[in-house]
């Protein structure tokens, strides 16, 4: 992930991070190891830090895209390492958990099934996998600028639930977030990060008003899936 803006990793989390963290049992990381696919700044790694994991391993496509959290994240049971979703870089039934946050819809298209035999690989007999990417609705893909401009792809529940099944995955959970205050954030970043390199406008009101609407049920920004391993 390009840190275009020197960005620190947060260690407060509020809006969809905030909900992203807690939708990980603290069950599925106490003293379990953990490995967060395509880790970016380190943000993840700060929060299981707290809840007590063994160790958690974040990678992710080039050393300098790992530099950020490498140089924040600074515990023995934090590890780093260049790899990504379709070759991972650590031995077979290793893991107890695996995360991949918002990184499926920029693998290759058509190499969803290298990327879930990759992590049914790692991952040890009953462990999970959590996963959230952008949800394939009307709204969610028609205020994407990144849909219309590289056919950034969007998911539906029964493509993630049939990839799970087809590699040996059950389906434990699944919940879809995001409302019209998430689609304001969205455009917020296109346009203050990516166009103008500033930090994103408003950010703390709209982070708020983002916050309360995962609290409300429902949406049709993003979808979060929880499998377990057979």
């Amino acid at each position: 992930m390009k840190n275009i803006l020197n960005e620190k990793p947060l260690t407060k989390l509020i809006g969809r991070l905030k909900y992203t963290a807690k939708f990980v049992k603290d069950s599925d990381l106490k003293n379990k190891k953990v490995l967060d696919i395509g880790c970016g700044y380190g943000w993840f790694e700060l929060n299981v830090l707290k809840r007590r994991v063994k160790q958690v391993a974040g990678i992710d496509v080039t050393s300098k895209d790992l530099s950020t959290a490498k140089n924040h994240v600074k515990n023995k049971k934090a590890v780093f390492k260049v790899g990504g979703a379709l070759k991972i870089p650590f031995k077979s039934n290793y893991f107890d958990t695996v995360v991949s946050w918002e990184v499926i819809e920029h693998i290759p298209k058509n190499t969803e099934d290298v990327m879930f035999k990759e992590i049914n690989r790692v991952l040890k007999k009953k462990g999970k996998f959590y996963l959230s990417t952008p949800y394939d609705s009307f709204l969610s893909k028609y205020f994407d600028p990144a849909w219309w401009l590289i056919q950034h792809r969007h998911y539906s529940k029964n493509k993630l639930i049939k990839l799970g099944q087809d590699h040996n995955f059950k389906v434990l959970e699944i919940s879809i977030k995001g409302k019209f205050w998430s689609l304001i954030g969205l455009l917020n970043m296109y346009i203050s990060k990516w166009l103008f390199r500033q930090p994103l406008f408003m950010r703390d009101e709209i982070e708020n008003k983002i916050d309360a609407e995962y609290k409300e049920k429902g949406g049709f920004i993003g979808i979060f899936i929880k499998y377990e391993k057979k």
